[in-house]
């Protein structure tokens, strides 16, 4: 974020001084080696060659968080939904072997309340240190003409670099591959506009509690950050390919990494869902393959490797720290029915 942004925006520059000040110790927190510069000019800078890559590629995401932001605003809790930002973001772009180099993000309200706004940047600074990637900079607007008071949206954009050699690109899958399941934390940043339907429809408060805990709190888990996950595998075994499961859910989101001529075979009985996942189908009402197309279902990445590899990529997944499954395999598809297929 940078000075000159608040002024173009029509930001005050006291309100816009204020933010600066109190993010400037954030940002400085999330430095790593490549960042350069300060706060306050008018492009983010980032030196490539610090990084040590031979032929880098860039890879590059944008995302949002969706309508979860309406659940932080009505519970007046802003500090936790820049780490979704942050996560919707760098997973994405880790699915082709990138490490996460810097991020940027755009934050839009109604007039600027300094408080709110630096919650919402110390979300997003932690999501950058949980990726290891700097936060080199973004842009502030007020538009009381697009948002009402006390209402505000983000956008975020993350660059990260691979060797030209080493990208993941699915092509290597073939039949017999092992699927490999790592958790969610819950709805992540996916399927909000239907779970805030199905709050009101029901009557259910979002201090009311499921499994012990309040609503408020299963709906506003930041969305997981699989860096160090999937960094502990790409040393050691071939990751062939990998799903970062949001919207479309397992469903949409597998076929996306894997050739045509294959698809993934699920196996349902290899993990439970989560009860916030059962709360939204039976309040709802929702047809169980409308669940696996919508929501993530407790599975927030699908990991491919050879068979043989299967064994050491769960030993190396668990040494991370990471709660990992054998969710299913790979098999042939001859053009008949899905290419996700629960069994």
């Amino acid at each position: 974020m940078k000075h000159s942004d608040y002024e173009a925006a029509g930001v005050s520059i006291d309100r816009g001084n204020e933010l600066v000040a109190n993010i400037k110790p954030l940002v400085r927190a999330t430095q790593r080696p490549g960042a350069l510069g300060e706060l306050g000019g008018f492009g983010a800078l980032f030196d490539l060659s610090a990084t040590g890559y031979r032929q880098p590629v860039l890879v590059s995401g944008a995302d949002g968080v969706g309508t979860k932001i309406k659940l932080a605003i009505e519970l007046d809790r802003h500090d936790t939904i820049g780490i979704d930002l942050v996560a919707m973001c760098v997973n994405d772009i880790l699915v082709q072997g990138a490490e996460p180099l810097f991020f940027l993000d755009y934050f839009a309200c109604s007039r600027l309340d300094v408080t709110t706004a630096t919650d919402v940047v110390k979300g997003i600074a932690r999501g950058c240190e949980l990726s290891g990637c700097a936060l080199a900079g973004g842009e502030t607007a007020e538009m009381p003409g697009m948002y009402r008071p006390g209402e505000y949206d983000l956008a975020g954009f993350c660059v990260g670099a691979v060797e030209k050699q080493e990208i993941i690109t699915g092509e290597h899958v073939r039949e017999g591959d092992t699927l490999i399941a790592l958790p969610s934390s819950g709805p992540h940043a996916n399927g909000y506009s239907l779970i805030r339907k199905i709050l009101a429809d029901s009557g259910t408060s979002l201090t009311d509690k499921l499994d012990g805990a309040p609503f408020s709190d299963l709906l506003l888990e930041p969305t997981r950050i699989y860096k160090d996950a999937i960094f502990a595998l790409l040393p050691e075994v071939t990751l062939k390919a990998a799903a970062h499961i949001t919207g479309g859910g397992l469903t949409e989101n597998i076929p996306r990494v894997i050739p045509e001529d294959t698809r993934a075979e699920i196996n349902l009985g290899s993990w439970q869902w989560p009860g916030i996942f059962h709360w939204v189908q039976e309040t709802g009402n929702i047809e169980t393959k409308e669940m696996y197309r919508t929501f993530n279902c407790g599975v927030g990445m699908v990991l491919v490797v050879s068979p043989e590899e299967g064994e050491k990529a769960l030993g190396l997944l668990h040494a991370a720290g990471e709660r990992p499954w054998r969710l299913g395999a790979i098999r042939g598809y001859d053009g008949e029915g899905k290419r996700v297929r629960y069994a």
